[in-house]
């Protein structure tokens, strides 16, 4: 499948794309990514998103988990609940292999602090999860499935023959049809929950996928960066 067909025009999805245009580009074309896509991609700027990604998801999955027992209809609550389990195991299998290729040891991953950028994205969900309607929730997760699935698919299609790609799995993990079917469920899901909303719930929908939007570009310019504490010096 690799790209996705348009979400359904006049639905909220269509409009929120539409409003982070600019910024689905510039995700595209961070640094983090180019350099992803040609493989350049320095093994421990790559080996910092990992153990940063694997400490995301932890979060990402209770927001999941959170959003499934809301649901009101059992079919919804069995999508949202899976994704949360294959968050958890799928994408962390992924990591695991990534660690095992790159020899970290439980010492080293444990000596990478958590960026600031990572604390504040998980942060965020975890306080939409308790705070925020399920509408609202739903708006907020919707960009780690989309937006993952939207970058993994353009690297597939502008690299091509990805057979000894050093950063294969990462892209094959991204842009398989599996993956496209989840952020299909999720798209149409979080459409048909904002059909039926009221309009002051749509913008706060729009507001929460634009600020989630927003930590996906910090998430990978700190691993490009290998962000950390700028307070940390004061505590040394």
């Amino acid at each position: 499948m690799s790209t996705l067909p348009a979400p359904p025009a006049g639905g909220f999805c269509a409009e929120a794309w539409e409003r982070t245009a600019g910024l689905q580009k510039a995700i595209e074309d961070h640094p983090f990514n180019v350099a992803l896509a040609d493989g350049s991609l320095q093994r421990d700027v790559f080996a910092f998103y990992i153990v940063q990604d694997a400490r995301y998801l932890v979060g990402f999955a209770q927001a999941l988990s959170a959003a499934a027992a809301r649901a009101d209809d059992a079919a919804d609550a069995a999508f949202l609940a899976g994704a949360a389990q294959g968050a958890l195991v799928e994408e962390r299998r992924l990591h695991a292999g990534y660690v095992e290729e790159f020899g970290l040891t439980d010492e080293e991953i444990a000596g990478i602090d958590t960026s600031p950028s990572c604390l504040g994205y998980t942060s965020y969900l975890r306080a939409c999860a308790l705070t925020e309607s399920y509408p609202v929730l739903l708006a907020a997760i919707l960009p780690c499935f989309w937006v993952y699935q939207h970058v993994g698919s353009t690297i597939l299609d502008a690299t091509g023959d990805i057979e000894n790609h050093p950063y294969k799995a990462w892209i094959t993990t991204y842009a398989d049809d599996e993956f496209a079917e989840a952020v299909l469920s999720a798209r149409e899901l979080t459409d048909k929950v904002a059909a039926r909303a009221d309009e002051a719930t749509r913008e706060q929908m729009f507001a929460a996928f634009t600020r989630a939007t927003e930590y996906e570009w910090l998430f990978w310019n700190s691993a490009w960066v290998k962000e950390s504490w700028p307070t940390a010096k004061f505590l040394a």
